[in-house]
């Protein structure tokens, strides 16, 4: 006898797809039909970005399993909300995606807070400042200096947001981040923050080369650093409450900021956030001892030039705004170097090759994401071999797809091509298609 066949409707992108097997999770449903659908874990529970808010149906789901219920309880959310990995759909369903993008997964993270006062964390401080920017506002119309404001804020927002980081406030033309909200590891936290400042140096010099040039602007900005225990939480009004960082680190990092200019510099961090990396970790430029404005002690500043060993993660990250700016173009050139490599791989793929398209580029933008938290990254990369496994990819086609993905990305980078881009992504490579080869393995063993 023929089962049932359960309509899901996403109610945001207005599309209703439909399932008769209610042994497959809402997220197995959005894999299935080419509807991207955040994952970071793969499915296993852990990371909560691929949450849903039921809009109707909500009897027509599985039960909360008892990990679900956890999350629930522990991060407060309204019984309307379930996880898309966790809900098995056996009925009509109404739904929609609550985390769209990559950049909203770090917030996630303040659900860990205690729900009324907050507490006292160890966190990394990120200042940074626009340079010159009153004579910026003087030479430029407020649109157009808007425009910039909001490109600079992108552009150098996004290795925060890359490195588990938090956009606290923009304050002018100040951007301020918070590294270690929900993690008691300083050397993460720290590794985290300067992975971000460098990758804001990188972001600075493609935006010269490209955005600003048309405003004959080269925009410089100062970075500053700082390690301390801080108090995190919601403060205001009962009804108006705000996530706020409190206390002297905050000053201190701000100060710090400040030293770049008469030290003629653009990126200082203090003795104590540099004490949490190991030896020799960074190459470091001038070092001085500094009284900072409104402090009594004085303070030891390092200058921080980069990184003294080849760093995988920074490079793909900078790298990925050039890459997936025109993401549907990147998939079909990658699409095409493929099957003029390996024709039969054609068959794989029946479906639709613009949706197959942006389901690659979504799962490229999280991996590269997901680079911080190695954790969730393993877990999601596992079970997307055991998918591929599923649609018929042999172990022998990963070899092809690295020829195919770093000869197309040679390619996208045109100008900016630089050899520590590609083994950056082939080391890269190699790494995810270890792990999913891994699941590959453990499929032949168990079957």
């Amino acid at each position: 006898m023929e089962r049932p066949a359960f309509k899901v409707r996403y109610c945001s992108i207005n599309r209703e797809v439909y399932t008769s097997d209610p042994d497959k999770s809402i997220l197995e449903v959005s894999i299935e039909n080419k509807i991207p659908h955040l994952h970071e874990c793969g499915g296993n529970g852990r990371c909560t970005t691929c949450r849903i808010r039921v809009i109707e149906g909500a009897e027509n789901l599985s039960r909360a399993t008892p990990l679900e219920k956890d999350l629930i309880r522990k991060r407060n959310w309204d019984p309307s909300i379930r996880l898309a990995c966790q809900a098995h759909v056996r009925g009509d369903v109404a739904i929609q995606r609550i985390v769209w993008t990559n950049a909203e997964i770090s917030k996630l993270q303040l659900e860990t807070l205690p729900p009324d006062i907050g507490e006292e964390r160890s966190l990394a401080i990120l200042f940074c400042d626009m340079r010159n920017f009153t004579v910026l506002a003087s030479n430029h119309p407020n649109y157009d200096l808007a425009h910039m404001l909001n490109t600079l804020f992108t552009n150098l927002g996004d290795p925060i947001l890359m490195n588990n980081g938090i956009i606290y406030q923009y304050v002018g033309d100040e951007i301020i981040g918070l590294f270690g909200t929900a993690s008691l590891d300083g050397e993460r936290a720290c590794m985290d923050a300067i992975r971000a400042a460098l990758g804001m140096k990188y972001a600075l010099e493609r935006l010269n080369r490209l955005e600003f040039r048309d405003f004959d602007e080269k925009i410089e900005v100062g970075i500053g650093i700082h390690y301390g225990r801080a108090f995190v939480g919601n403060l205001g009004h009962p009804k108006h409450k705000q996530f706020s960082v409190l206390g002297d680190p905050v000053n201190v990092a701000s100060r710090i900021q400040d030293m770049n200019k008469p030290l003629k510099t653009n990126l200082l961090v203090s003795e104590e956030f540099i004490s949490n990396l190991k030896p020799d970790t960074l190459k470091t430029g001038i070092k001085e001892s500094v009284n900072l404005k409104g402090k009594e002690q004085t303070f030891n500043l390092i200058e921080i030039l980069g990184f003294n060993h080849f760093d995988t993660n920074l490079e793909i990250q900078a790298s990925m705004e050039l890459l997936l700016k025109d993401s549907d173009d990147f998939a079909e050139c990658f699409y095409n170097k493929l099957f003029q490599r390996a024709p039969a791989i054609r068959e794989l793929f029946k479906k639709n090759m613009l949706e197959q398209g942006r389901m690659l580029t979504h799962m490229l933008g999280g991996i590269i994401y997901g680079l911080s938290r190695p954790e969730n990254l393993q877990l999601g990369l596992y079970s997307l071999g055991k998918q591929h496994i599923k649609y018929g990819v042999e172990k022998e086609h990963y070899a092809i797809l690295k020829e195919a993905l770093l000869e197309t990305i040679e390619e996208r980078l045109g100008e900016f091509y630089k050899p520590e881009i590609v083994k950056a992504w082939s080391n890269a490579i190699d790494l995810i298609t270890e792990i999913m080869i891994s699941s590959y393995n453990h499929q032949k063993v168990v079957s």
